[in-house]
This record gives C-alpha cells, structure tokens and sequence, in this order.
C-alpha cells in the first residue's frame, strides 16, 4: 500500500504549526500501511506454513453385532474412500453398520459431518467406494453389506444413494478404477478368504466378462494372525499400474499397507520387495485401507485409517500422509501420529 504525500508545505508561524500536525498525521498513517503490509505477509506465510496432526477424524460407534463377523464393542469410522469435486473433499467410511454418512472438507484436515447418503436394515455395511461418472454426471457407491457388493447412485456426492441391485457375493472392499481410454474395472477382495480380484466392467453398474484373480495371501507380513490381501486402490503413474491393498489381520496393531505393480490393469502383479511401505511404529498401530487423492497442489496424500492403540478390536481412527514417487518410479508412505506437519496445500492446479 502506498500513501501519497501532500504536494505543499504552508508557510509562516502559524503554517509551521499546522505542518507539524501534517507531518504527524502522514507519519501515522505510513505506520499503519507498514503495520497492514506486515499482518498481509504473516498471513501468508501461516498459509504456506499451515501443519496438521493425525488424526483428523474422530467417531465412534458401539457395535452389537452377531453377524458377519462377530463383534460386541467400539467401533471407530475406518475403511476411508476419498473423491474431490468442485473444491470439496468427500469422505466416506465405515460407521454405524447399517449406514454410511459422508464427511466434508475443503482442505483434508478439518472435516464437518454430512447427511446420511445410504441406508439398510441389514449388518454388516463396510467399507464403500464413491465414483464420479463424467458420462452421465452420476455417482456411485459400490457398498460392502453382509459379505456381498453392490452399487446405489446417486446425482450429487452428498445425496441419497438409490440401490441399483448386487454386483458380487462373498466380497467386500470394492473400488472402481478408470483407465484413460475409459475402461472400467472394478477391484475387491473375495469373502473370507481375502484374495484380491478384479472385474471389468461394461458400464458403473454392468459387468463385463469374468473377475481375474490378482493375489492371495502369501507374503509373512499379509499372514500375520490371520491371511490376509484386501482393500485395493489403483493408481497409475507413467503408463504402470500400482494396485495399493492391506495386509494382515485388520483388527490388530501389524495392519499394513503394500502394493504390486503391473502393466495392465487385470495383471499380472508384481508385488514391491520393500512392503510394507505403511507399517507399524512411531506412536501409529494398524494402519490400512489405502484410499487416495491430490490435494490443490497436486501432491498425492494417502486417506487411511489407523486402531486408537495396540488393543485389538476395531476403535480405529481417520489419518492422512502424504505420498511419492521417487524417480525410479518407487512409491513411499510413511504414517504419522501426534506430529505437526506440512498441511495439504490449498491453492494451486490440481492435475
């Protein structure tokens, strides 16, 4: 801001006097421009030096559920899946078990509870994926209820889901993938016996041929307790396919993130010698159930959750870390807990 300076000085006793007060008053106000031009540049340097700790969501249920799966006790809102649209960040989890409500953000960190956008009688509703179809300018949710998939719609992120009928039985974790040329897949993992597979399909809610099977539980830390490769999120980085998943039992503190690459979309796999990339230590327990999206800079960050402690059961907590490659195309995570970081940028071109 600049202040313009008077073009004349009176002359004479009296005239001195009133330039005094002038110069007082013109000196005033330059203090205030520089006082104003101050508080704009610290404003924006706490914007460029924002941080965040995890967790960033925090919900609890209690759970008095027979079937599927057996469990009495505290459930906290996990199996996260992120989409952003039209500068809002949509967040859906696992919560009550008959339902599933969406959380909003502008910025990944502070989260303000939505409406309900899916309802059912039965138990056992989980870990759901949104998708927004740029042909129809629908959204899907392809919902896990009682060990099968399916998929409702709906004509806004926020908005009641209509069920549009079973896609799968004895799976869970859907997530749906689409290529540049269009092509949709749609990856799960098969129910109990947790094998990751992948269906093409011919439209959001119409299968196209026969699943592929992508993997199976046989790397030491997918076995720990109990056999476990579930949860995929596809990402594709310079032409190779990343099929991010978790491994090992869920309810435990050894929960963890991996993945295999590919140069197709239905396989074959390769998994990463270095899995775990998201483990165990630190203060963090159990983290798991990748989902992921850019934030206004285009930086990847990794939407997930963590259990509250060692304690094994399903009290788990919603975190976010950022992501990378580095230039050998190798892809790096690290969970964090308690400890400030650098927040997900708020301005800039998203890709």
């Amino acid at each position: 801001m600049i202040i313009p300076l008077p073009c004349f000085f009176m002359t004479g006793r009296t005239s001195r006097m009133k330039n005094k007060v002038l110069l007082r008053i013109i000196s005033g106000m330059m203090q205030i421009s520089m006082l104003l031009l101050l508080f704009l540049a610290s404003s924006a340097l706490a914007e460029s030096g924002a941080t965040y700790s995890n967790p960033v969501l925090v919900e609890t249920y209690s759970i008095n559920r027979a079937k599927p799966a057996r469990y009495f006790g505290t459930l906290g809102i996990g199996d996260p899946a992120v989409i952003f649209h039209q500068g809002k960040y949509y967040l859906y989890p696992t919560g009550d078990n008959h339902s599933y409500d969406v959380y909003l953000s502008d910025d990944l960190v502070r989260w303000t509870k939505g409406p309900k956008v899916f309802q059912t009688t039965e138990n056992g509703v989980w870990a759901p994926d949104v998708f927004f179809n740029r042909d129809d300018r629908m959204f899907y949710l392809y919902y896990t209820v009682n060990g099968r998939i399916g998929v409702a719609a709906a004509d806004r992120p926020d908005g009641v889901f209509r069920d549009k009928g079973t896609l799968i039985r004895n799976a869970i974790d859907a997530h749906l993938f689409r290529d540049d040329d269009g092509s949709l897949f749609l990856y799960y993992a098969r129910y109990p016996e947790f094998g990751i597979f992948v269906q093409p399909m011919a439209t959001p809610v119409q299968k196209r041929g026969p699943p592929t099977e992508l993997m199976t539980p046989s790397e030491t830390w997918e076995m720990t307790n109990v056999p476990v490769t579930e949860a995929p999120w596809m990402l594709k980085h310079n032409g190779v396919y990343y099929l991010l998943y978790s491994g090992g039992s869920a309810d435990t503190e050894y929960y963890a993130i991996g993945y295999a690459t590919a140069e197709r979309p239905t396989g074959p796999f390769t998994r990463y010698r270095g899995n775990p990339i998201v483990r165990r230590g630190d203060g963090v327990f159990g983290p798991g159930h990748p989902s992921v999206t850019h934030d206004q800079a285009g930086r990847l960050w990794l939407v997930y959750h963590q259990q509250k402690d060692e304690t094994k059961g399903w009290n788990r907590i919603i975190c976010i870390d950022p992501l990378w490659f580095d230039s050998q195309g190798v892809l790096h995570g690290k969970a964090s807990r308690s400890v400030p970081l650098p927040a997900p940028a708020t301005a800039g071109k998203r890709p």
